[in-house]
């Protein structure tokens, strides 16, 4: 028998001051309760109970471990009940992590319904341009785009296919001219996102009559947050390639303008990406089945040209 059944033992008979009581109890048999009890006494040298053919009595050594032990195993079984209840309903705590860019939507839409459907789950949002590794960084969930979700992890479409545009100041395209094919971008200042872990610049990705075209560009400026992208491009300091919901309002009112339009393709769209194991959590099952119904009203669909 292990420790903790062993307890619950000797727990009954201190209770019931009786072997066949208890074991009645804990639907064993008597013989067993005795043995569990002597095997109790024998691992640790002490006499638990006296006991004649009419009574049995805690000892001194059984009336100072019933004290111990009874509080004890009470918060143990409390513990289990909670775990039980875990599984009952969504609660718990829920980390997140989004890109700066598409992080809103949590808060516009996702966070408002979890917590309205379950108040019991509390969350922790950071936002990260970055590829992030869920388990080492210890994240339930993610919200990139696909091409962005490691191979391992359980990917959910959200939105549709997101657009995006290859923009500058119009003070910079008067200067130096717009590009009119992709490759010309190869003679004007850039501005890149830069990966924050590796550091990686990942190339832009134009179609021209030869198919798919990577550029690498040379880069006037880095910078490891889209934002700040769009607020250099604004300034003047170059080409950016952008998602279109960062740059919207900046369209409407004249201070980025588009280029290359015909060349630039759309990207995947956004996924809620987790690990496998963790879907069958209470809380997880709460997030997945929230989203799927944000995404399958569009209310995650970003990005339209404007």
């Amino acid at each position: 028998m292990s420790s903790l059944e062993l307890i619950r033992l000797f727990l009954a008979v201190a209770e019931h001051r009786s072997f066949t009581h208890a074991a009645r109890r804990l639907n064993v048999s008597p013989t067993a309760v005795s043995k569990g009890v002597r095997a109790l006494e024998g691992k640790h040298g002490v006499t638990l109970f006296t006991r004649n053919t009419r009574s049995v009595a805690l000892t001194d050594a059984g009336t100072n471990l019933l004290a111990v032990l009874k509080p004890a195993v009470g918060q143990i079984d409390e513990a289990f009940d909670e775990l039980a209840r875990f599984q009952q309903r969504p609660s718990g705590h829920l980390r997140i992590t989004a890109p700066r860019a598409f992080g809103y939507l949590l808060a516009r839409h996702l966070v408002p319904r979890m917590r309205t459907a379950c108040p019991d789950i509390t969350f922790d949002l950071s936002l990260d341009d970055g590829l992030v590794d869920l388990v080492g960084a210890g994240y339930d969930a993610g919200v990139r785009l696909g091409q962005s979700v490691a191979q391992d992890m359980v990917a959910m479409r959200l939105s549709r296919p997101l657009s995006w545009s290859i923009v500058a100041a119009p003070d910079y395209f008067a200067r130096h001219g717009t590009p009119q094919v992709p490759r010309d971008l190869l003679r004007h200042a850039t501005i890149r996102y830069r990966f924050s872990t590796s550091g990686v610049l990942p190339p832009w990705r134009f179609t021209d009559s030869d198919g798919e075209l990577l550029l690498d560009t040379d880069a006037a400026v880095c910078a490891n947050d889209t934002g700040m992208i769009a607020e250099l491009a604004r300034k003047g300091l170059g080409i950016a390639w952008l998602p279109d919901i960062e740059i919207e309002e900046d369209i409407r009112q004249g201070r980025l303008v588009r280029a290359l339009t015909r060349h630039v393709p759309g990207t995947s769209g956004l996924y809620l990406y987790f690990p496998m194991r963790s879907q069958n959590q209470p809380k997880m099952r709460a997030l997945i089945g929230q989203a799927m119904q944000l995404a399958e009203e569009g209310l995650l669909d970003v990005g339209r040209p404007v």
